[in-house]
Order: C-alpha cells, then structure tokens, then sequence
C-alpha cells in the first residue's frame, strides 16, 4: 500500500506493474486526466499543489482504512503536483483483490475520500485568462494556497 505526491508524470503501466500479484483475480485503476471544462468554463490548464508531508500521511491512512474494510491484496494512489496541460493525468488510483467486487469498491473509496480529505489544491486556468483555486473540502478556504477564496464545488 503507497500513497504519494509526485511532481514528475505518472507512467500508470510502470505503477500498475507495482500492484502485480498471482493472487490477484482483479485489477482496477482509476486515471484521472485533466479536461477542457468544469461548470460552463473552457478549462486550458490547470495547477496543483500540496502539503506533502500531511498529504502523504492521510492518503496513507486512507488506504489502510479501506484495507482494514474490504479484502484488497494492495491498493496505491499518486496524485502530480505542479502544472498540467489538458489531457495530462493528474491522480492514479490501482487497487488488486481475489475479486472483482473489492477491486471496484475499493478504488472508488480511494479515489473519493483522496478528494475529500487530502490537503490538494486544484487552480484552473480557464481559456478567457481568468483563473480560480478548488480546494479540499475538509481543509477549507483559509488553508488554501493564495488569499482568494475558492470558488463553490
């Protein structure tokens, strides 16, 4: 199980290969890629950024929570720091189980409360030049990384 903060790109057929295990009935991963919109804007690019230390330490948390919960034979989850262009993955979640069923569930806990409580913050970049921070729901705007507040998720 590994949780981390990478500012190099994700190679998901190396990080996957991390996870091979002959126990292993099933294998599921999540890409999360950088997309061109978000509620009604042209998105261009869009920036992380993170307190790693914290960052590492729930993300971890996070993993052996949905290992003590469902029977996974491993999980990771790295999620890029830095900026990104459109298309560019930004998190990767792989999860190996006996079976299917663990695997999905498993991933979809990972990736879910990865967004809900790691201290990452997302700014976009919006085609019209203008630029807003989204960040983490548990952290709250004062933690944000600039002094304007984020606009509602």
């Amino acid at each position: 199980m590994s949780f981390r903060i990478s500012s190099a790109p994700l190679d998901p057929a190396a990080l996957a290969d991390q996870l091979l295990d002959l126990r292993a009935g099933a294998y599921v991963e999540f890409q999360g890629r950088v997309r061109n919109h978000n509620e009604g804007q042209a998105v261009h690019a869009l920036e992380y950024e993170a307190y790693t230390a914290l960052a590492e330490k729930e993300g971890a948390r996070i993993l052996a929570e949905v290992a003590a919960r469902l029977p996974i034979l491993g999980a990771a989850c790295v999620h890029r720091v830095g900026h990104l262009e459109l298309g560019e993955l930004a998190v990767w979640v792989g999860v190996t189980s006996a079976h299917r069923a663990a695997a999905f569930e498993a991933c979809r806990a990972i990736i879910d409360e990865t967004k809900a409580r790691v201290p990452i913050w997302k700014k976009e970049h919006y085609a019209n030049g203008a630029s807003g921070w989204i960040n983490c729901a548990s952290v709250g705007p004062a933690a944000a990384p600039t002094a304007a507040p984020p606009p509602p998720r």
